[in-house]
């Protein structure tokens, strides 16, 4: 699976920015994309993640500010995120968990990363 992150920018606190992560991959079964960010000098963390099935889940700093969705006719997540504040500077990075489809089964359990894309939100 092959992952194409952009949207990130330059934004003044309070603003909005909308992330885009479209997945391509044949013979794959995406179970979960997630969005993580990493801030210089600290660990990559979760912001949001959804399922297949249109379940979310966020992490506490961004509840009522992100939101993430779906379109799985394009393959595509998107992270809209109101309300930034100058800690959500980051790289941020879109993740794919997926399987592998052999006939009517779907094998394995693998993941795949996309190149990051740098959100600066200036206070």
């Amino acid at each position: 699976v092959q992952l194409q992150a952009s949207g990130g920018g330059l934004v003044q606190a309070g603003g909005s920015l909308r992330l885009s992560c479209a997945a391509s991959g044949s013979d794959v079964t995406i179970r979960v994309i997630g969005w993580y960010r990493q801030a210089p000098g600290k660990q990559r963390e979760l912001v949001a993640s959804i399922t297949s099935g249109g379940d979310t889940n966020y992490a506490d700093f961004v509840k009522g500010r992100f939101t993430i969705s779906r379109d799985n006719s394009k393959n595509t997540v998107s992270l809209q995120m109101d309300s930034l504040k100058p800690e959500d500077t980051a790289n941020y990075y879109c993740n794919a968990r997926y399987g592998v489809r052999k006939g009517w089964n779907t094998y394995g359990d693998y993941d795949s990363w996309g190149q990051g894309t740098l959100v600066t939100v200036s206070s």
